[in-house]
Order: structure tokens, then sequence, then C-alpha cells
């Protein structure tokens, strides 16, 4: 039906009263402590509907609806993963974080290994957030370009623009807050939208079931045994799979991600800490559960018309929400919606922007120096962090508009081949006491180094990846005293280098990433501490 005024003022609306509460919400903070942790006494409620919503980007909003109009609910047995991994969290990795008082991560690292590895680690968390949300950022752009009839770059910059002011005033406190105003509205968004399919399928609810139940939509469990074993790791979406991937997964960017990390550290205790971590698992079980139902409930609205490439109805499954938005929901319906888009795309952007200027204000700012500042020069660093990053997602969100769709899977996948090598690190330090920074630094690189291979990335990317990971091993090979580990670190840039140009990639589906990742970290951390200390006693 289009956008009209009424759309447009309620968009506007809520806009200026994002960014007016969140500039109230920051009028009395006086340090970091204020701006980063919200001065720790956050409840834990708010910081729960605060990691949902900062875990849903906006393509979470629009595509999980056309995920399951293509396929079924298989895609819901990730969230049992998320919900495990978060539990295992909870009793790993806070009581760490809450018993050593710790603003970031990246500190534990710093205090179990040393400050190479706490800032390695702070560096690859930036690359991965500036690539990742930078191409959300863009994604976002999409929808609202086709909804409003905005271009990119007006739509990126709008997004941009209000979420750096109310994050720079505001701080962590003004995130929480307005991530929990911000899930209000894309739930009810999305809440709003079923009952409208619903109200207008003549026959409810059973008009869905009758449209899914012949294609086998309604299966949730797929354990995949009736598949061959290479198709049983390449499938995306079986039980084992999901679970395994899931939970590895969430205790990467639940547990060792500065980006919820921050979150679960402003919690006045870590009885409120695990509270919150544990009852979001629940909520994202719901919430993927609500998305996946409305696409059953647009399957059956359209017929079950086919979407491909050369399908006259749509070419791609993520374009079928926000046509739904614009040619069949009422104005003022419409309005709501897309404030509900700006709703995710903002609450992961506002995260990213204070995890980012935490990361860089506490992790490699402060200690080198900024040790002798007083608080009042602190917080305007840490607001001058947040507006140069705020510029820098702007901008590098706007270079994605010319690049083509191979770049757009890199920044979407970038997650995956680092999220492996960091929760490997963090896991080394939890239970394997011996492994050295030397040994922990060169076991995350190798594993960054190794999942490009995993992953497949090819062409440009592949040249990008193997540059980066040269200047990274021309760091770690400088910094590493032992002769030995300086022999070991050449042999394996040669091996991966060779894997990578040469030998055609295992494929695995892409919930295995993490998995992976962890486990080759490990593995090498494992056997470089090991030799080190046999090499040790025969020496004697």
């Amino acid at each position: 039906m289009g956008f009209k005024t009424i759309d447009y003022s309620i968009l506007f609306i809520y806009l200026i009263g994002v960014t007016a509460f969140g500039s109230w919400l920051g009028r009395h903070q006086k340090s970091t402590r204020d701006y980063f942790l919200g001065s720790r006494n956050l409840p834990w409620g708010a910081v729960c509907f605060s990691v949902v919503a900062t875990e849903t980007s906006t393509l979470t909003f629009i595509s999980i609806p056309g995920l399951a109009y293509i396929s079924n609910l298989n895609f819901l047995q990730l969230t049992i993963g998320y919900f495990i991994g978060r539990v295992l969290i909870s009793f790993i990795f806070l009581p760490a974080y809450y018993k050593g008082e710790l603003s970031t991560a990246y500190e534990y690292l710093g205090n179990r290994y040393g400050m190479r590895i706490r800032k390695f680690s702070s560096v690859v968390f930036q690359l991965t957030r500036l690539l990742a949300d930078g191409v959300r950022l863009f994604a976002t752009a999409i929808p609202l370009s086709v909804i409003t009839g905005w271009s990119f770059q007006f739509s990126i910059a709008v997004i941009g623009i209000f979420t750096i002011f109310y994050t720079y005033i505001g701080g962590i406190r003004a995130v929480v807050w307005i991530d929990v105003i911000q899930m209000v509205i894309y739930l009810g968004g999305a809440i709003i939208a079923g009952f409208y399919l619903l109200n207008h399928l003549p026959g409810g609810w059973s008009d869905v079931t009758a449209a899914a139940l012949p294609e086998n939509k309604l299966q949730f469990i797929n354990f995949g045994f009736d598949n061959s074993l290479r198709d049983f790791f390449t499938i995306n979406y079986t039980f084992i799979t999901s679970i395994l991937g899931g939970m590895f997964l969430s205790m990467a960017s639940h547990g060792t991600d500065q980006l919820i990390v921050q979150r679960l550290l402003t919690c006045n205790n870590l009885r409120d800490s695990q509270k919150a971590l544990i009852t979001s698992g629940v909520l994202v079980f719901f919430q993927f559960a609500l998305f996946l139902i409305i696409g059953l409930m647009m399957y059956a609205f359209y017929q079950g018309q086919t979407i491909g490439p050369d399908s006259a109805f749509l070419t791609r499954s993520d374009q079928l929400f926000p046509k739904f938005i614009v040619e069949v929901l009422p104005s003022g319906l419409s309005g709501i919606i897309i404030a509900g888009v700006f709703a995710a795309a903002m609450s992961t952007l506002s995260g990213s922007l204070n995890s980012l200027a935490s990361s860089s204000m506490l992790d490699l700012y402060k200690s080198r120096f900024g040790r002798h500042n007083t608080e009042d020069k602190d917080l305007v660093i840490s607001r001058l962090f947040t507006a140069v990053w705020g510029v820098v997602f702007i901008g590098g969100a706007m270079l994605f508009t010319d690049m083509d769709h191979p770049v757009v899977e890199l920044g979407l996948s970038i997650a995956s081949f680092t999220y492996g090598g960091l929760l490997g690190v963090f896991l080394m330090g939890v239970f394997f006491k011996n492994v050295s920074e030397n040994a922990a630094i060169i076991a995350q690189w190798s594993a960054i180094y190794f999942m490009t291979w995993i992953i497949g990335i090819s062409g440009m990317a592949q040249y990008v990846i193997i540059g980066l990971s040269f200047i990274a091993f021309m760091w770690i090979f400088f910094n590493t005293h032992s002769k030995k580990e300086q022999l070991v670190l050449v042999v394996l840039f040669i091996i991966i280098s060779w894997l990578l140009r040469t030998v055609e990639p295992l494929r695995f589906g892409w919930p295995w990433y993490v998995f992976i990742g962890c486990v080759f970290t490990i593995m090498i951390g494992v056997i470089l501490t090991y030799a080190r200390l046999n090499f040790r006693k025969t020496k004697r």
C-alpha cells in the first residue's frame, strides 16, 4: 500500500523519542565506569532484554520469516544449543569476570596470559565487529530503501547519526534501556503483523496448517540420520549440528565477545548476570519461533508461490517480509513495522559502538597512554572513541553499496572464522593452566588463518585475509622469544598458506565453524605448550 505520511510521522517520533531519552539517561555520567558499565547497578531484567535486542539484527527480523517460507522450523533447533551455551558461560566465564571485577572480556586474557594477547584479541574483536556490523548496517538499508524509497546512503546515514547521538551522550545505560524499548517495538511490530496475517486468512490458523503440513514445514527436529555421513556435516540444521554448533557459537558470542559481555558486566552481581544471560536464552527461543511462524503464515497467505532466481514472485527469500510490509499492511501499521526494523538495526549498532569504544579505551589506549588521566578526560576520550567508530561504521557501510556479493558474504561470515580462535583461547585460559601467552597467540592466529580455508574464502577476499594474516604473523613472530616457537610458527604459516591456496577445503555447514576453530586453537595451543615443557625436561 506504500509508505504514507502517517508512517513517516511514526518513524520520526520514534527516532526523536529514543534519541532524546538516551541523552536524558546520560546526564549524570562522571566516569568511564558510568559510561561503559552503568555503575554496575542495572537491573538484570533490562540487561536480559538488551542482550536479546543486541543479538537480533535487521537480518534476523527480515530473513527468518523467509527461511521458514522456503524450508521449515529446523532453524529453531539452534536455539536449544544457544541456551546450553549460555548456561555454560554462566558457570565458566562469568564467575571469572566478576571475581576479577573486570571491565572488558579481554582484560581476563591480560590477567591470565599477558598484555599482548589482550591487545591482539581486542583488535580481532574490533575488526570482527567493524566488518560484520558494517555489513548489517548496509543490509538494513536494503529493506528501508525498498519500503521508503530512500537511497542506501540516506538510510545508512539516518540510522547511524541518530544512534551515534544517543550512544555518545548516554553510554551503556542509555544503550541498555533503549534496547528494552527497541525490543518491545520490533517484537510488537512482529506480533501485529502476525495477527494481521491471521485475520486475512479465511480459515485462520487452520489455513496455515493446511498449507504447511503437506510440505513438512512444521518439522522442528531433524536428526539427519537418513543422510550420508558427508551430508550429515554439510546440512546446516540437523539436530546434532544445531545443538553443538549453537552451543559453541553462543559460548563465543556471549562469553568472549565484548558486545555482549559488556552488558553482562553492568549487573550488580554475578547472580543477576547469570539470570540475565540464561533468561535471554529462553526469550530467544520464543522470538525465533515467532518470526518462523510469521513465515509459515505468509506461506499460506501467498499460497506457496515459488521463491528463486527464475521466479516471477520473488528471487530471494529475504525480500518476502519487506514485500508484505509495503504491499499488504495498511498505513500506520507499516510505520510501526519499519520502526521495528530501525529498532533492530539501532540496538545492534549502539551496542557495537559502545563496546568498541570500551575496548579501544580500556584495552588499548588507557594501558599505554592514559594511565595518569583524570576521570573527566577519560570520559571525553571515551565519547570521542564512540563518535569515531560511528563515523567509521557509516563510511564502511556506504562502501558496501558498491561492492560485489562475495565481499558482503565475507562481512557476514567474519565472526565464523574469528570466534573459534577467541573461544579456544578463553577455554585454554580456564582449563589449561600451563598454556603460555606465546602459545595462545600463535594458536589463535593459526585458527583464524585455518578457518579461511575451511570456510572456503576465495578471490580478493582471500588475498585480504592472507595480507592481514601475514601482518599478524610478523607481529607474533618478532614477539616470540623461543627459537623453537618461531620454527613452529613458520611451519604453521607455510602449511596453512599451502592449504589455503592449493587444497580443496573440507565442506561443513556453517554451524560447525566455531566448533572447528575452537578445537583447532586448543589443539595447537596444547601441542605447543607440552612440546615446550618436554623440551625443557630433556634439556635438563
